[in-house]
This record gives structure tokens, C-alpha cells and sequence, in this order.
């Protein structure tokens, strides 16, 4: 029933995307404008609660408890695991927005900061650190740690219905239980088929690039084609083969493409940024997080902060059920301090690395990356590297680290539809992640033909406003199942010391 729901839903706004790009765009605008407009409060608020909700729970007394039996091992090494954890939620994104965001914001700061000066620098980097920190992770480690915790330490079905049990009862097999998870596959399918769509038109920027590839219709059709074998091959080997050699190859060339751009780059000025920023965002953390200028007409944390909370809770079915997958056997102290602090530092290790070194470009040496970015900004981190010692080689590593990070991402999604739409088995059927890896990438391709993939996009973030609702109750359910687990142990706690005492009075 979820898999036949929810499949025609995204067929039919498909087929409003085929047949009329511009109305599914300019209705997807307005209801977006609308719901940020009247509930940009509401998306600040819970995403603050997400990550604060998370950090309580690490260091609560329900830190030790184990997301599994207790004598479960961790399932994949801690090196392997960041790299899922990093290739599925951030990966091809940090590499599009590394140079661009910093860069962007540079040229159209925030109100009350003057663009293109040294303070308008500090600002970018600044908000860049805010966008990708630790407020995406909270979302996901919400979601994630949920899953795992009622998959494999209380044997429920790997559904996101299945973490309402504490508030829902048997009702979560109901209809409730059914529109969660439809919600979360339709949020899902539509997030990854924009993606598929938006990182195509990267790779054919890239190849564009190197090697004068024209960038049309053609090309990216071929790409699709190509990369959906792929990930398809990847995401019908098991997790064990192509995901997990897939992102350990990321990580692998993530880390080279960072190390030379550091070596080649301003090096000392790359740290003092690294520095700065960080001292900056953490200073800045909770009024940033609680910034919505209502008293000026800028509608920045609109287009910028309320943007990014949206699309990261559109995406948190995808990422969190994934991160689910691959933690069990970790505590849940240890899966938090994991999820939210690894993945956070490599994002500001890589926008202070990439955004600093373009921005010391622009300023120092009036490169034309900020021309880049207003022109097309897929070629923004091109350009950057252009710049540096070894440009073209550094491109070519650009080029494949975005391929394979697509590639990644697609088959995770892959592996996750398969998992909600197939009742929460943890090893979905083929068959179910090949129809929905061939529908992703058909829709990527009807909707680049037809123009309307931004509103595909901004239909998936409109889908946030419920899912956030849905989010903070499951929180709440959370917190509900270890506290009845918390009573149940020391129940038993003391029963055992009273046994214990009678066969020492027996003594």
C-alpha cells in the first residue's frame, strides 16, 4: 500500500512538472513563501530543540544504552562509518557550495553587514559554518537515532511509523502509521530526484570544463544514463560492497582534493580562517539560531537559514534512515557525539578550506570568482582551482569526487526507498530498489527536459512543514521509550538486590 501510494503521487507531480513546468513552480514558490513567511519561527525553534534534544540525550543517563543487544559490536569500522555517514548526508553538497555559499554571501551579506568588506568575509564564513554545522546533523541524529533504537534494541520494523509505538500503540499499522510513511517516501523521492537533477547539471558543468563537453540536454541525458547503471550496480550489491567501497573512495578523494587545495592555497591564511570562524560560530551559535529579523524587509534568513532548516528536514527521512542502517551496535552517547561532531568539523574543515581560499582570491588577487558564482555556480569551484598549482589536476578530482558522491547518494536513496516501501526490511528486495533507482532517474530526466525541477525542489521543502511536526513528536516518543526503559532496568535492579539479599540471609 505505501509503495502504491506513494509511487503515484510522485508519478502525478511528475507529470505536472512535464506538462506544466512553470504552474508546479510558481505554485510550489508561493506555498514555500507562505509557509516561511508565517512559520519561520516554527522552523528555528524545533531545529534549535532537535539539536539541543541531542546533546541532553548523549550525556543523560541514557547514553550508555546500546542501539542493540547489549553485547552488540558496532557492524562497520569508525573510519567507514563517517564515511557513509558524510557521503549520504552532506557529500555532493559541500562540494557544489564549498566556494559558492562564502562566496555569495560575501557579495549579499546579511542585513547590517556592508557587502565586500572584511567584515562581510567574516559574516560568510560565518553562516557558512551555521548552514552545514551542527544544526543538519541534530535533524538527522533526531531521526537516525530513533530508527536504530526502536530497530534493533526494540525489534520494531525499520519504518518511521514504528517510532510512534510509545505515543500510538497498535495504531501506528494503521492509516497514521501509513500517511507517516508515505510522507517519508514522497519527501525522499522528490529530494533525490532534484538532486539527481542538480548534481547532472554539476558533472556536465565540470566536464564542460576540462575537457569543452557542451553542456545540453544530450550530455546530461547520457550522464544520467550512466551514472543510474551505477548506482543501481552499487545499490543491488549490498551495503557490505558498493556503498561501502563507494564511500570509502569519497572520503579517500575528499581528503586529497582538501589537503592539495590546502598546500597549493593561502595555507597559513586557511587556518587563521579555520580559526576565526570557528571562535566566531560558536560565540554566535544560539543568536544565530534564533534570527529572524522581523523589524527589516530582507528576506535573507528567508532565501538563506529558513531554506536550509526546510531541505534538511525534507532530506532527514533519506539520511536518517540510512545512518540508521549502518549504527547499530553504537551507544547512543557515542552515536551522537558521532553523527553530530565528526561530519560537523569535516563541513568546516571544507568551507574554510574552499570558501577561504576563493575569497582570498577574490580580495587579494581579484580573481573573477565572484563572476563565476552570479554566472553559473557549478563552475565556481572550478574557477577556484583554475587559480592554484596543478588547477587542471585538482579539477579532474573535483570531477570525479563529484561523480562518485552522486553515485553514493543515489544508491543510499536506492536502499532507503526500498527499505520504507517495502514494510522496513533491512535488506529490501531488488526488484523494489530498481524500480524506484530507474523512476528517480526518469524523473530527474522529464524534469530537466522540461524545466521544471526548482519546482520538484520546492515541493519537497513545502513537505518539511508536516515532517517537522512529525519530528518533534517523535522526540517525544523517544524520550517516553527509555524512560520506560530506564524504570524497567532498575525494576529489575532491585529485584535482583533483593534476591541477592535473601541468599546472603540464607548464608
Amino acid at each position: 500500500m505505501t509503495f502504491a501510494i506513494s509511487l503515484a503521487v510522485v508519478l502525478l507531480f511528475v507529470l505536472w512538472g512535464f506538462f506544466s513546468p512553470s504552474q508546479l513552480t510558481e505554485t510550489a514558490t508561493n506555498v514555500l513563501h507562505a509557509t516561511t513567511s508565517n512559520f519561520g519561527w516554527f522552523y528555528l525553534l524545533v531545529t534549535f530543540f532537535f539539536l539541543v534534544f541531542c546533546i541532553f540525550l548523549a550525556f543523560s543517563k541514557y547514553g550508555q544504552i546500546r542501539l542493540g543487544d547489549d553485547d552488540d559490536e558496532p557492524e562497520y569500522s569508525a573510519v567507514t562509518w563517517f564515511a557513509m555517514l558524510f557521503s549520504a548526508g552532506m557529500g555532493i553538497g559541500l562540494v557544489f557550495w564549498g566556494v559558492a555559499e562564502p562566496v555569495s554571501h560575501y557579495f549579499s551579506p546579511p542585513v547590517g553587514v556592508e557587502a565586500e568588506t572584511s567584515e562581510a568575509a567574516r559574516t560568510a564564513m560565518r553562516y557558512a559554518f551555521f548552514h552545514w554545522g551542527l544544526h543538519p546533523w541534530g535533524i538527522y541524529a533526531v531521526i537516525a537515532l530513533s530508527l536504530a533504537y526502536f530497530q534493533y534494541r526494540k525489534g520494531a520494523k525499520g519504518l518511521i511509523s514504528s517510532t510512534f509505538y510509545p505515543l500510538l500503540g497498535d495504531r501506528v499499522n494503521g492509516p497514521i502509521g501509513k500517511l507517516i510513511d508515505i510522507l517519508a517516501v514522497i519527501a525522499t523521492a522528490f529530494g533525490v530526484a532534484t538532486s539527481l537533477g542538480l548534481g547532472t547539471l554539476q558533472i556536465n558543468g565540470g566536464l564542460s570544463h576540462l575537457f569543452q563537453i557542451p553542456s545540453n540536454i544530450t550530455v546530461q541525458i547520457t550522464i544520467i544514463a550512466v551514472i543510474t547503471v551505477l548506482y543501481l550496480w552499487s545499490a543491488t550489491s549490498g551495503l557490505d560492497r558498493g556503498i561501502k567501497i563507494l564511500s570509502n573512495t569519497n572520503l579517500v578523494l575528499a581528503l586529497a582534493l582538501l589537503l592539495l587545495t590546502l598546500i597549493f592555497g593561502p595555507t597559513a591564511f586557511l587556518f587563521d580562517n579555520f580559526t576565526n570562524t570557528l571562535g566566531s560560530y560558536l560565540q554566535n551559535l544560539v543568536s544565530m539560531s534564533m534570527r529572524l529579523m522581523p523589524f527589516t524587509e530582507s528576506n535573507w534568513i528567508a532565501n538563506w537559514t529558513l531554506f536550509y532548516w526546510a531541505w534538511w528536514i525534507a532530506w532527514a527521512p533519506f539520511v536518517g534512515t540510512f545512518i540508521a542502517r549502518v549504527s547499530k551496535g553504537r551507544t547512543i552517547k557515542e552515536f551522537i557525539i558521532g553523527v553530530l561532531l565528526v561530519p560537523t568539523v569535516l563541513s568546516f574543515i571544507w568551507f574554510s578550506v574552499f570558501g577561504g581560499t576563493a575569497l582570498h582570491l577574490e580580495i587579494y588577487e581579484h580573481a573573477p570568482i565572484g563572476d563565476a558564482v552570479k554566472q553559473d555556480v557549478s563552475s565556481a569551484l572550478f574557477i577556484t582551482l583554475e587559480q592554484l598549482p596543478m588547477g587542471m589536476i585538482l579539477s579532474v578530482v573535483a570531477t570525479l569526487l563529484i561523480i562518485i558522491f552522486f553515485i553514493t547518494s543515489a544508491d543510499s536513496a536506492t536502499f532507503v526507498l526500498g527499505m520504507l516501501s517495502s514494510g522496513g526490511k533491512l535488506d529490501p528486495p531488488n526488484p523494489v530498489k530498481i524500480t524506484w533507482g530507474i523512476l528517480q532517474s526518469s524523473t530527474a530526466v522529464v524534469l530537466l527536459l522540461s524545466g521544471g525541477l526548482e519546482g520538484l525542489q520546492t515541493a519537497s521543502i513545502v513537505a518539511a512543514l508536516p515532517f517537522a511536526v512529525i519530528l518533534t513528536l517523535m522526540c517525544f516518543s523517544l524520550l517516553r521509550a527509555l524512560q520506560e526503559e530506564d524504570r524497567a532496568m532498575r525494576k529489575k535492579r532491585r529485584e535482583q538486590e533483593k534476591k541477592l539479599r535473601r541468599l546472603l540471609e540464607q548464608l
